[in-house]
């Protein structure tokens, strides 16, 4: 899986666990739904996200520009 790819999930699930908490612990969880939302807003313009960063360091994920230069670069030899 591609860091891409698992920055949607990662944002996806985020977004739904905000509005379970919202419905059944506290109205003041949207703002982390808003949070979620702004993030991924300003990451669509700069590419910049910290939780992208964060996944690759965990999981060791590379960006489908990674996968892609590998199949390449092994495909020529």
């Amino acid at each position: 899986m591609s860091s891409e790819r698992a920055l949607t999930a990662f944002a996806g699930f985020m977004v739904l666990l905000s509005v379970i908490l919202t419905i059944w612990l506290h109205p003041y969880f949207v703002w982390f739904t808003v949070f979620v939302g702004v993030n991924l807003f300003q990451q669509s313009f700069t590419g910049f996200c910290p939780a992208t960063i964060i996944l690759k360091k965990l999981f060791g994920l590379k960006s489908e520009r990674e996968i892609a230069l590998e199949a390449v670069s092994t495909h020529r030899e």
